[in-house]
């Protein structure tokens, strides 16, 4: 080729949702020439030599035929792929199959390594050794690593195994560069299997967590427990328990307790024929006008209020129980 790249317009979804018409440039390797023969072609490089030369701002490209992986040991940023972004933070690995429209931003602390090589080598290999490498060799990722749970062969010295090969003018080192890389592609399986066991096992326990908070909820909201009365009563921290309620309804641990004694208190004023007072002190309010002002907080009405308009159906009240 003449150039470096082609200019094809095509459309691209941006990180902003929105979507518009952009030149997206198509490189060999960004910014380099085209004069390696990608068929057999495994090239390596550290990741800020690359970006260091583009102020670490990669704008949105695309590889017509290769694939990237990238291993990020030290800083971060984002990285932009068909249209999704990904926050990179280190240690990580990501993967750019081939014609993906990708991009980076790195802050200028990143370190690691990247090799590029030839997607339909790579997918005949693992056509042959191992169809099931298939999917994580054409799907985009960002997989973050955990250094006390990898195990096996050491990414670093995947990476630089590969760098040697592709580095090195020895007899057979594409043949050689593109086996380490499938080798590669194995540890990714595997990490990103473990990956989703980990995240499929933490759900399981985020569930039951959520349904033990709940029952707990349901038995003493007639107390006024603090939070750390639930945390114990889970085996969690009181910050824990606060993650589980923001990730799972939204609010801290102690709006979910209240939004659940507010809960009772409308079910008993609507319901029963308790009177103000009784009902605070049911709820484990020791004073009446406390309660009346955490009601009014947290409802907007006076609990005198919002009884009358229970019982004048302008408010949906709520079956309860009076105890």
């Amino acid at each position: 080729m003449d150039r470096d790249y082609i200019e094809q317009d095509i459309t691209c979804i941006m990180a902003s949702d929105q979507q518009r018409r952009r030149t997206v440039l198509h490189f060999a390797l960004y910014g380099a020439e085209a004069d390696q023969p990608w068929v057999d072609m495994v090239h390596y490089e550290r990741i800020p030599l690359r970006a260091g030369r583009f102020d670490f701002d990669i704008e949105p490209h695309v590889h017509d035929a290769l694939i990237q992986v990238l291993y990020v040991t030290a800083g971060g940023g984002e990285t932009f792929i068909d249209g999704k972004t990904w926050a990179v933070v280190a240690p990580c690995l990501i993967v750019v199959p081939a014609r993906s429209v990708h991009g980076f931003h790195f802050r200028s602390d990143i370190d690691g390594h990247v090799i590029t090589a030839a997607q339909s080598a790579l997918e005949s290999l693992a056509m042959t050794a191992a169809p099931e490498l298939l999917e994580f060799i054409r799907t985009p990722t960002v997989l973050s690593i955990d250094p006390d749970v990898e195990r096996g062969t050491p990414l670093e010295t995947l990476f630089q195994s590969i760098g040697h090969e592709a580095e090195s003018h020895e007899r057979w080192q594409f043949t050689a560069g593109a086996a380490l890389t499938i080798a590669l592609f194995v540890k990714i399986g595997r990490l990103s299997e473990s990956a989703r066991l980990s995240a499929s096992s933490e759900q399981r326990t985020m569930a039951a967590r959520i349904e033990r908070f709940r029952a707990l909820l349901d038995r003493h909201c007639r107390e006024r427990r603090p939070v750390a009365s639930y945390a114990d009563a889970m085996g969690v921290t009181t910050g824990q328990l606060s993650r589980i309620c923001r990730a799972t309804f939204g609010v801290s641990a102690i709006e979910a307790i209240d939004a659940r004694s507010i809960h009772e208190a409308k079910r008993l004023l609507g319901y029963s024929t308790l009177s103000v007072k009784q009902i605070a002190s049911e709820l484990g309010f020791q004073d009446e006008a406390y309660f009346g002002r955490f009601f009014r907080k947290q409802t907007g009405l006076r609990p005198t209020e919002y009884r009358s308009a229970a019982h004048d159906r302008s408010l949906p009240p709520e079956k309860a129980r009076a105890g």
